[in-house]
């Protein structure tokens, strides 16, 4: 299926011009400078915390992409308008060529014991997934530290909407934001949608930290350092990328307070942003009439009661408590694809039965909300072809000479045309592939199924838990495969097939002559 549908891809695409190529490098340049800048954080802390070595890694690195990207900005100039196709090139490219550079002050920090673990966690933080290859984790330079989570929290939010909202210069139209899953037009102007997400996440930001430095401050932190694991889990829970400043994650804190407030921020992260706008100053009813809510909820309700009957059957935990403690926070950390976890890896496996691993791995597939800062199927994906599923059958038996027009509620009234269920099938299809594939490639390193399984679904749908599989240890084919998966399944496979294509076709171009 993929290898057919690449071919159509191919066919979709128009012959590729020099203007094409001037286009994504300019605006590429553009993005490439910006998270340069970005970089200046990190280095401030690094300075303030005397983090020498930290501080030069960070320069350089903030050197090396400040030059890239006005290199690029300067050298290409586009013809004309961004359009969906270089919107989408411009995203996957983007994202490769930071990784890779990225990925240098990981590397020279000590805390990695290869480039490639160092792309991993880059990967890993750009496309909020959280699975982490890194070494000694508590012992991190703070600067480091704080950097995996901005990471997150800009690549939750997308690095081209960075682009689009404060880069002047900029134009890419609504079309161009599709790479990054964003396309909705929440305001106008792309600037000015752009603008709104990043105002929506950093109020966020603020409202976010201060909870949980208040909690941090009841359950006997210091001050500085409950502000740091504040910012650190929110930017991670609100982007739902799984990174925690411990390597006991979530279970570090082993708070009832701290657990509800990173449980309800991965949910409001995970939300539609076109619904945040849409509850705010249009219509509040929006938000349980959606069909990404409701199928949120029907999954979520459905998944407990069957995980929590196995569980209660298995008496691992001593009251409903505890039971409810661990089984709504990572079950809901599935569903939102955070990936913060209260439980250790290996429990996933050997504590845990089948049935109810089976529940995280669904939950992890599905996902959360399209337009958002989660990964996987996406709920409104699984609501369109559950509805689909319901006209069918209410076709079935309506008279011949009835015409229905079936509709559902997505930030307003929309039609369930064929061409939005053809659509919601072929992502999913895709999702499944990887998931699979990942499954297998597992298998035939060796690995047990169960956790072949929930690790491959977990990189694919972005979600960061991990049953064990993801190690250092790992071949270096599946980490390079994983890094793939985190990446595609990030940009929903469309940005990186169209990106191959411009390449493929462009190389063809170049034998011909």
């Amino acid at each position: 299926m993929p290898v057919v549908y690449f071919e159509v891809v191919i066919g979709m695409i128009p012959e590729i011009r020099s203007e094409d190529w001037s286009t994504i490098f300019h605006f590429s340049g553009s993005v490439f400078s910006f998270l340069g800048a970005t970089l200046l954080i990190p280095l401030m802390v690094a300075l303030f915390a005397s983090e020498w070595r930290s501080a030069v890694n960070f320069f350089f690195t903030f050197a090396l992409l400040l030059s890239l990207g006005t290199f690029l900005y300067t050298r290409f100039r586009p013809i004309r308008e961004a359009n969906w196709l270089h919107g989408m090139c411009i995203s996957a490219f983007s994202w490769i060529v930071s990784m890779f550079i990225l990925a240098l002050p990981y590397y020279f920090s000590q805390h990695f014991l290869s480039y490639t673990d160092a792309c991993f966690d880059v990967m890993s933080g750009m496309t909020t997934t959280g699975l982490v290859l890194i070494q000694d984790i508590d012992h991190l330079p703070i600067s480091l530290n704080i950097w995996r989570h901005m990471l997150t929290f800009i690549g939750g939010q997308g690095i081209i909407i960075i682009a689009v909202a404060f880069i002047p210069s900029i134009g890419l139209n609504f079309k161009a934001m599709v790479g990054e899953g964003k396309e909705e037009r929440l305001l106008p102007n792309v600037k000015q949608t752009g603008r709104y997400i990043w105002i929506i996440s950093l109020l966020y930001l603020v409202v976010g930290t201060v909870i949980l430095f208040i909690i941090g401050l009841i359950i006997g932190f210091t001050p500085g350092w409950s502000l740091f694991h504040a910012v650190s889990m929110f930017m991670s829970t609100w982007s739902t990328g799984g990174f925690a400043p411990q390597s006991l994650n979530a279970l570090y804190y082993h708070n009832l307070p701290y657990e509800i407030a990173m449980t309800i921020f991965s949910i409001v992260g995970s939300m539609n942003f076109g619904l945040h706008y849409y509850v705010w100053y249009k219509k509040r009813k929006a938000l349980i009439e959606d069909i990404e809510t409701k199928s949120f909820l029907i999954t979520l309700t459905v998944l407990f009661l069957v995980m929590a009957t196995y569980l209660m059957r298995q008496g691992i935990y001593p009251n409903l408590i505890a039971l409810f403690r661990k089984l709504v926070f990572n079950l809901i950390s599935g569903h939102t694809t955070t990936g913060t976890q209260t439980i250790y890896s290996v429990q996933f496996i050997n504590l845990w039965s089948p049935m109810v691993l089976i529940g995280i791995i669904i939950a992890m597939a599905i996902g959360g909300s399209s337009a958002s800062t989660a990964g996987g199927f996406k709920g409104i994906r699984m609501g369109i072809l559950f509805h689909s599923i319901v006209q069918d059958i209410k076709q079935y038996f309506m008279p011949s000479t009835s015409v229905n027009v079936p509709f559902f509620q997505h930030i307003g009234k929309q039609i369930l045309s064929d061409k939005i269920i053809k659509s919601a099938m072929t992502v999913v299809l895709f999702y499944i592939f990887f998931y699979t594939f990942g499954a297998v490639l597992g298998v035939a390193y060796g690995y047990p199924v169960n956790q072949a399984i929930f690790d491959s679904v977990s990189a694919g749908s972005n979600t960061g838990l991990s049953a064990g599989l993801v190690s250092v240890s790992m071949p270096f084919v599946m980490k390079v495969y994983y890094i793939l998966s985190m990446f595609l399944g990030r940009v929903e496979f469309f940005s990186g097939l169209v990106l191959m294509t411009f390449i493929y076709r462009y190389v063809l171009q170049l034998v011909k002559r």
